[in-house]
């Protein structure tokens, strides 16, 4: 029995290669492509945490604050703590690097101190003066950094307000992480040279031997909550915690790339459905004559389970080896982020797993059985007597046409799609996108028959008083209309690649559209001007902030000013926004979502929360909230909530005059200037070139910062760009391989035709008739199934992973071309495969029936 089901498997591949490996391959790149961005996000983690464990070291406790910095004077209340060996006062900041968009991390230490505690972060002297540690004027560079700044003159330039501040590079980190770019600096000299005498980022506690790291955290967050309310976060290095503030930076972005890597894995289900489908629908006397021969029904399921099995094996096998190379090369040339900027500064290497490499392979093999289960079910059940007869292959699938399975399905989608996130993740939104596709991919027999039945009784009674009517079409619609099932299972792989690749064109040119529309309405302004660099360093203190207001052009200018804050411990920080917004008309300056309010007399001052405020912190309109400023939490109202697609995190945006009024910073990141009527761009441009301050100045036009921004999306979207162009390769080649087969197997229909008078001509048009008829109804159905699930994606997976909304743009353009492309893959490949099937001759090819 052995042989005997080798030499079957066997026959079977030789017989049709093509068809087999291209279920393989559909198969091998979902599984390719889903272990590829696990481990590229594995990696990234890693390493990503390995790097802040380093700039911990074995601190046992850290205390933050909920604002970036915090008045170092609770430092002496930390290190005297019963408990406490080694406090070490610590200041983190990102420095400003003039001419360069990425700012140096700087880490400000007291070595006597960060030794016990932190000696990664120890720089070695390069000339072996210890006394360089303590000096005002040196920092120490991590080898990444190094590289990155190549230091001229032993030295590196960094930004200060509009300043510019020299300092010597006095040696390197030797413990650095690859790829980790930070500076470290004595603790004194980093808060004067950089403005911040008496701050400090956080405190590293080193307890005694014997405390119970636990027990000591619960009672001084206690403590200083008491003290000093919503001032303090209390947490362990690399704790639950901060493990949920890094992960939850990019868990939304991982997991939405590996359900889209998944869709290629959903379509080969698919492609091998159809291949098996219409291999047993061929062999089905085959299968017969064995039952006669002897064997059972068990062994022939067991036998078309062990040809969907190896095409599953076979294909998870490829895809786990080509995963991890694609992973490799990933990092390689695209970073950790795949160019969406949310792991910057690590460089990860990737890592064979062998549980996710287990995991993947059986996911492949499993879609691979479920995929020939349906067709393997039905040869065990089809009757001897009755398929070894001619004529009978449309009965074989005839269940296929049940409805109230995939009713149910679209019904059950309906209803999921409804349902809540899990775990701030829309679980329910992918599961009803997946019952979705199965439930019309199941109607699909029964709407074709609907369809072509509708078509042929048209066209009969259209062409029933004119004698000249084409025979052809005719053959055509009666084939179609009698052979549902069929067209149903060749509809099942056009249908599923194009509707889910219509599904993601739809999601990617929707939200780059509605970023453009926001772009254009967050940007009024006629010109901006930034320093030059990122980081928070650089700035615009008040006297360069009038300078500015005073160009000869500018009829207003407007200032704003960024920073963090925290408002709880397990997420990442939220951005804390103040500019000259308008309570009464905010909608000028800002996308409004939905209504606003108006402060009421005596109100605590307005606030307007971005989207994800409302999802994560509950923020909604009119709830009175507490921010924390100036060392202490501040009760401001929401006044309206709007849409900020810079800031999936969340973001908060407050009235410029009230937060001076509170914090009294009057610094400013950023400006907008409104020009005169008359005035022209160029003329104030100039003007500012010749402030003495110019050169820590950059401006920029508003249509610049949008195409910047644009170039930002396509590269974060690039690996989505590749999932779709793949989704739509794969569409192509199971179109070639489904209308192959199917023809391939009526080559005892097409001599049959021959022997009653239809010509080698006719029978090929005949083909491609139905081949673009088939693929027209796929086309039509598909673009319908895709428009829906992007409703689910645009309207409910997107709110629910990234917390903002966006309005529904169709790319006609690219669904046309995709559509063109399908029609003449499906007719081509028909004509192909009708010139190969008619090759036998007449005779051979009905001989079978003798």
């Amino acid at each position: 029995m052995r042989r005997l089901s080798r030499w079957l498997l066997l026959g079977e591949w030789r017989a049709h290669p093509v068809r087999a490996l291209v279920a393989i391959a559909a198969i091998a790149v979902g599984i390719s492509l889903g272990f590829a961005i696990h481990l590229i996000n594995a990696a990234a983690f890693n390493e990503f945490s390995s790097a802040i464990k380093g700039l911990s070291g074995v601190a046992d406790v850290q205390v933050r604050g909920t604002e970036p910095v915090f008045d170092e004077a609770i430092y002496p209340l930390l290190a005297r703590r019963d408990g406490v060996t080694v406090a070490s006062p610590v200041l983190e900041f990102d420095a400003s690097v003039p001419g360069q968009r990425t700012a140096l991390k700087i880490i400000g230490i007291d070595v006597f101190r960060a030794g016990f505690v932190a000696p990664d972060l120890m720089g070695v002297p390069a000339n072996g003066d210890a006394l360089d540690t303590l000096a005002d004027d040196t920092i120490f560079l991590s080898p990444a950094a190094q590289q990155w700044l190549n230091p001229a003159a032993g030295g590196i330039t960094l930004q200060v307000g509009v300043d510019q501040l020299r300092l010597r590079v006095a040696g390197s980190l030797q413990s650095a992480r690859p790829g980790q770019r930070i500076g470290v600096m004595d603790l004194g000299a980093a808060q004067w040279r950089f403005d911040k005498l008496g701050q400090l980022s956080r405190v590293d506690l080193k307890l005694r031997d014997g405390v119970n790291r636990d027990a000591f955290k619960a009672r001084l967050e206690q403590d200083l909550q008491r003290d000093y309310p919503g001032r303090f976060r209390v947490n362990q290095p690399n704790d639950q915690e901060q493990n949920s503030r890094n992960e939850g930076m990019s868990r939304a972005y991982r997991v939405n790339l590996t359900v889209l890597a998944l869709v290629a894995l959903f379509t080969g289900a698919f492609l091998v459905f159809s291949t098996q489908a219409l291999s047993v629908i061929r062999r089905r006397s085959q299968f017969a004559l064995l039952r006669v021969l002897g064997m059972d029904r068990r062994h022939l399921l067991r036998q078309i389970l062990l040809e969907g099995l190896s095409l599953g094996v076979a294909g998870s096998a490829i895809g786990i080896g080509a995963g991890y190379g694609l992973a490799a090369a990933a990092l390689h040339f695209m970073g950790a982020d795949l160019g969406a900027g949310f792991f910057s500064g690590v460089q990860p290497t990737v890592h064979f797993t062998p549980v996710a490499a287990a995991i993947y392979f059986a996911l492949g093999v499993g879609v691979s059985l479920l995929g020939c289960a349906a067709p393997a079910i039905d040869a065990a059940r089809a009757k001897p007597a009755v398929a070894l007869k001619s004529g009978t292959e449309e009965a074989a699938m005839s269940r296929l046409a049940t409805a109230w399975p995939a009713l149910a399905c679209i019904a059950l989608a309906a209803l999921l799609s409804q349902a809540p996130p899990v775990f701030e993740l829309p679980l329910f939104g992918y599961l009803s996108i997946a019952l979705l596709l199965i439930g019309v991919i199941a109607l699909m027999p029964r709407l074709a028959a609907i369809v072509f039945r509708l078509a042929h009784q048209r066209w009969s009674a259209a062409s029933a008083s004119r004698p000249g009517a084409s025979p052809v079409l005719t053959l055509t619609l009666a084939r179609l209309s009698n052979a549902s099932s069929q067209a149903g299972i060749a509809l099942g792989g056009v249908l599923s690649s194009f509707s889910l690749m219509v599904a993601m064109a739809i999601m990617v040119a929707s939200f780059r559209v509605s970023l453009d529309d926001w772009l254009r309405q967050v940007l009024p302004a006629d010109i901006y001007v930034n320093t030059v660099g990122g980081g928070t360093t650089a700035g615009l203190r008040p006297p360069e902030q009038d300078a500015i207001a005073a160009l000869p052009g500018v009829q207003r200018a407007d200032f704003l000013r960024v920073r963090g804050i925290s408002l709880a411990p397990g997420r990442p920080p939220v951005a804390l926004l103040a500019s000259n917004v308008d309570a009464r008309d905010p909608a000028k300056y800002l996308a409004i979502v939905g209504p606003t309010q108006a402060p009421a007399p005596g109100a605590p001052p307005p606030v307007w929360v971005s989207e994800a405020m409302v999802d994560l912190y509950d923020m909604r309109v009119g709830k009175r909230v507490e921010i924390p400023l100036n060392g202490k939490p501040h009760a401001f109202q929401v006044a309206g909530v709007w849409r900020d697609y810079a800031r999936p995190t969340g973001s908060i945006q407050m009235r410029l005059s009230d937060y001076r009024a509170i914090t009294g910073d009057l610094q400013a990141s950023n400006a907008a200037l409104w020009l005169a009527p008359g005035a022209k761009a160029a003329d104030t441009e100039q003007a500012l070139k010749r402030l003495p301050f110019a050169a820590a100045l950059e401006t920029t036009a508003p249509s610049e910062i949008r195409e910047r921004s644009m170039q930002v999306f396509d590269r974060s979207f690039a690996i989505t760009y590749l999932l779709e162009a793949i989704a739509i390769v794969i569409g192509l080649f199971g179109v070639a391989a489904t209308f192959s087969a199917q023809t391939l197997a009526r080559s005892k229909e097409f001599g049959m035709l021959r022997h009653v008078g239809v010509t080698r001509r006719q029978i090929l048009s005949i083909l491609a008739i139905e081949g673009g008829a088939l693929t027209g109804l796929g086309i039509a159905t598909g673009f319908a199934l895709g428009w829906v699930i992007s409703l689910i994606l645009v309207f409910v997976v997107n709110p629910q992973s990234f917390h903002w909304t966006m309005r529904l743009h169709l790319p006609w353009g690219l669904l046309a071309v995709v559509a063109g492309l399908l029609l003449a893959a499906a007719a081509l490949t028909a004509l192909l495969a009708g010139r190969q099937s008619l090759s036998g001759g007449p005779i051979r090819a009905v001989r079978e029936d003798w």
